[in-house]
């Protein structure tokens, strides 16, 4: 870690309250969840999605490492938190653990790209945003380690699911940020889609 740990940064009272929110970006692709399926909030902070998604009825499981936030998590109804170093210590879930939802929001540690895409069910969707490059000119974090490459999302996911939407560029609220975005979907089996009567490519981007 570094003096920006996980890329959280400390903002004036009205950024604070719109960081409280839950991304829109997540709020926008939350549809393509599962119903009732369960969530991977990852690195979860204070537990904004973590209580969005369990509000909605997912079972929730929050990876912090954090004591306040712990302690926060453990306290909403529908969450399962579990203290986890995510850059020190191996994956803390079992190697079969599977979600409906793998959700990632301003934290970036690359070597966890793998257990992300792992950690889905067929059909589950990958919600990811973190800051990108250009960042470092309009605040923190600044530090390379935490500023994604140009395209680095997709190179990291598109080989291994279906990407739904990704974007690259420079957001002016709730904060100005530079950030990439994706959604993607590990695809079902043919003849699991089949079953359902939907073809395996084709996903609501109307949500």
């Amino acid at each position: 870690m570094t003096d920006e740990p996980q890329g959280r940064t400390t903002e004036p009272v009205g950024a604070q309250a719109a960081l409280a929110e839950p991304s829109r970006w997540v709020c926008h692709w939350a549809h393509l969840v599962a119903a009732g399926g369960p969530v991977l909030d990852v690195a979860a902070g204070s537990g904004r999605h973590a209580r969005w998604f369990a509000g909605r009825g997912q079972r929730v499981t929050a990876l912090e490492r954090d004591a306040a936030s712990l302690a926060l998590l453990r306290a909403t109804p529908g969450v399962e938190a579990v203290e986890a170093d995510l850059e020190g210590a191996p994956w803390p879930l079992a190697a079969d653990t599977r979600f409906a939802a793998v959700v990632v929001t301003n934290y970036l540690h690359r070597p966890l790209f793998a257990h992300l895409a792992d950690a889905l069910a067929p059909g589950g969707v990958l919600i990811y945003e973190t800051f990108a490059q250009g960042n470092e000119t309009v605040g923190k974090p600044s530090n390379p380690a935490f500023l994604l490459a140009p395209g680095e999302l997709l190179a990291a996911f598109g080989p291994r699911l279906r990407v739904v939407a990704y974007q690259d560029g420079f957001l002016g609220e709730p904060r100005p940020a530079f950030v990439q975005r994706i959604c993607a979907v590990r695809e079902p089996p043919r003849a699991d889609a089949a079953s359902q009567g939907l073809p395996p490519s084709r996903y609501d981007l109307t949500g």
